[in-house]
């Protein structure tokens, strides 16, 4: 993933500025663009991270959250039948999708934090984020579907197609 004109851009000082906005309670805004881009750059950032985590750790080794082992349990208990691999976003975002995540995602209210927090989401477990293969999903969504496919199997392929990338561009004469 590219990071181009990401967080990093803003220097120091923007950067301090925009966790000192994003910290503010959000009926301290309306729909202010500049606050709207700093979000988007929080889940870029996010983003970036797990993907770049998932790429260099066997994902079944990760814990994105203390509370893993309950999110992963309670996730498959309400949505046993719901396909990981490749998401629909209709599972996410039509009107009865949304009856179905919230109380789910509202058990998680101060058990996982931020927890309701807007996080991009890959569709494909086997694709990087691009806009044709992400949306935006809640923060406990994206740590339920994440946790499951690293728990299923399905980010294998992120990982194992980075350690043959690593593999192949070793010099020759290294180990």
């Amino acid at each position: 993933m590219a990071s181009n004109g990401g967080l990093g851009s803003l220097g120091a000082e923007g950067a301090m500025s925009a966790a000192h906005a994003l910290s503010l309670p959000a009926e301290a805004y309306g729909n202010d663009p500049q606050l709207e881009m700093m979000w988007a750059m929080k889940a870029f950032q996010h983003a970036e991270i797990y993907f770049n985590l998932i790429s260099s750790v066997d994902p079944k080794f990760l814990r994105l959250t203390k509370a893993d082992d309950k999110i992963y349990t309670e996730f498959r208990e309400k949505f046993p039948n719901l396909n990981i691999q490749i998401l629909d976003p209709e599972a996410l975002k039509s009107e009865q999708a949304k009856e179905e995540w919230r109380p789910f995602c509202m058990q998680f209210d101060g058990t996982v934090e931020d927890y309701n927090y807007g996080t991009l989401l890959r569709l494909n477990s086997e694709k990087d984020y691009t806009e044709e293969n992400t949306i935006f999903a809640t923060r406990i969504q994206f740590y339920a579907i994440e946790i499951a496919r690293n728990r299923e199997g399905y980010n294998n392929t992120v990982f194992q197609r980075s350690s043959k990338v690593k593999i192949n561009s070793k010099p020759e004469g290294d180990s």
